[in-house]
């Protein structure tokens, strides 16, 4: 039966360890609440960095694309501009168009104006590549972190119920990794 004296009810509230356990447990909340939106940020952030690299990609293709046909035509033009049959207005018309066709062949190739060339597509998805590794190898520390903090809120929420001080200690040691699984998510030291 429990006891409904004032006073020792107002004994059992200012447990030092009770008050101990409620402020480990607002402690571990906290960094579960800064660990989960670094999870969640590090997960959004690998599937936009992996959409604007396949994004980079396709357009290098596209350009790819449309410097082989500008190379294929221009083959055509020389192969044109050999024979023997043209007039020389036509020859001059034919060379005008083969210089613009290599002109944007080069274009294609290399744009450093706008970086929209081969060269620079091809840098930026190296860029957003390596973004995106960088945040799958950060999002499972992460994970480890969250379940790691969430099981140490459990166990000192049994130790208060319990009073055993060794499930609040155990549950310190699972805090003190999950803050180091935390920080090793932002930071990478491992």
């Amino acid at each position: 039966m429990e006891s409904t004296d004032p006073k020792e009810l107002a004994e059992a509230a200012n447990n030092p360890f009770k008050t101990y356990c409620a402020l480990q447990v607002s402690v571990i909340a906290m960094v579960l609440a800064v660990c989960s939106m670094g999870g969640s940020n590090t997960g959004k952030d690998a599937t936009m960095n992996n959409i604007l690299a396949s994004n980079t990609y396709s357009f290098y293709q596209a350009k790819s694309v449309r410097q082989t046909q500008y190379k294929l035509a221009a083959d055509q033009l020389e192969i044109q501009l050999n024979s023997d049959k043209l007039t020389p207005a036509a020859k001059t018309l034919l060379q005008d168009k083969l210089t613009a066709y290599k002109k944007t062949i080069d274009r294609y190739e290399s744009e450093p104006e706008n970086g929209e060339g081969k060269k620079e597509l091809m840098v930026k998805a190296k860029e957003f590549e390596h973004e995106r590794d960088t945040a799958l190898k950060k999002d499972p520390w992460f994970d480890y972190a969250e379940g790691l903090l969430q099981l140490a809120i459990v166990l000192t929420s049994v130790a208060i119920i319990t009073g055993r001080p060794a499930m609040a200690y155990v549950s310190l040691l699972l805090g003190i990794v999950g803050l180091f699984c935390t920080l090793n998510g932002y930071f990478l030291f491992f």
